[in-house]
C-alpha cells in the first residue's frame, strides 16, 4: 500500500537512518556515477560538502538532477529521494553550514575552515520527490511530491 507524506516526515525517518548515503549523478557522458556521502539537513535543503572540482561537482554542472538512497537498516527501512542540485562554494554559504549543520567536524575534511579551504564547497539538493520505505516496502510505502 503507498500512502503520500510529509517531507518532514521524509527529512525525520532518514535521519534515523545511517549517517551515510549513495548519491546518483549523471556526468557529460551521459553515464551515471554514484558516491557515497554523509548528507545533513537543514530546513527542506540536503547539504553535501564536497570538492569544487570532485566528479560530482562536475557532473552536476552538466546535469543538475541527482538522486539520494539512504543505507537500508537491518530491518529494510529506508528512504530513496529526487531532486536538483547546485553547488556552492561561496564564503557566506560556507560559514553559515561550518557549524550547527553538519553532525560530524567539516576541519577534518578541510582544515582551513570556511575562509581558507580553497576547493572546498557544498551540494545544495532540493529535493522534488522521496519515497520512504518500511521493510523493503512490505510494511509502507510512503510518497512525496513537492
Amino acid at each position: 500500500m503507498s500512502e503520500t507524506t510529509s517531507l518532514a516526515e521524509i527529512r525525520e525517518f532518514a535521519s534515523r537512518l545511517s549517517p551515510w548515503a549513495h548519491l546518483a549523478t549523471v556526468g557529460a557522458d551521459n553515464e551515471p556515477d554514484v558516491v557515497p556521502v554523509h548528507p545533513c539537513w537543514e530546513g527542506d535543503i540536503c547539504w553535501i560538502m564536497t570538492g569544487t572540482g570532485s566528479v560530482k561537482a562536475n557532473n552536476i554542472a552538466d546535469n543538475s538532477k541527482v538522486a539520494l538512497h539512504w543505507q537500508v537498516t537491518e530491518v529494510g527501512d529506508g528512504v530513496e529521494l529526487w531532486g536538483t542540485g547546485q553547488i556552492f562554494d561561496d564564503a557566506e554559504t560556507k560559514r553559515r553550514l561550518w557549524t550547527g549543520v553538519f553532525d560530524y567536524d567539516l576541519n577534518d575534511f578541510a582544515p582551513g575552515g570556511p575562509d581558507d579551504s580553497p576547493g572546498t564547497g557544498f551540494l545544495a539538493v532540493t529535493p522534488t520527490r522521496a519515497l520512504l520505505l518500511k521493510h523493503y516496502g512490505v510494511n509502507g510505502a510512503h510518497r512525496w511530491s513537492a
